[in-house]
């Protein structure tokens, strides 16, 4: 689905973990956290941002992918954020989160997906 979207594969133990970013997806991290996405951001800069932030950050992104994907299942909590967290790495999902999100946060609307395709 073309739009505004950030998605990412975290590797955690044996399994791959999806997540996808959506501003639906960070407005509800955001309504988590108790802060902007762009606090958030800025936080990392500032050392602000804690691990709780990209806790919450991963859980929406993980349960956006888990709806994109119709996979059915129970909503995923908090505590299996943590255990993605335990199992990848701080540094691992951190990155993989904040450039999902950035792909979101720099959507321009421009982008226009299968360019030329189908002419001729």
């Amino acid at each position: 689905m073309p739009g505004a979207r950030g998605e990412a594969t975290i590797q955690a133990g044996e399994r791959e973990v999806h997540i996808l970013f959506t501003n639906r997806a960070l407005a509800d991290a955001e309504a988590q956290i108790g802060k902007s996405i762009i606090g958030i951001a800025q936080g990392f800069a500032e050392g602000t941002t804690g691990v709780g932030d990209i806790a919450h950050l991963l859980r929406a992104g993980m349960e956006a992918a888990r709806r994109d994907a119709r996979a059915g299942g129970k909503v995923v909590t908090l505590n299996d954020a943590f255990q993605v967290l335990d199992e990848a790495g701080f540094t691992a999902v951190s990155v993989a989160v904040m450039e999902a999100v950035s792909a979101v946060l720099s959507f321009t609307g421009d982008e226009v997906p299968n360019a030329g395709a189908g002419s001729g």
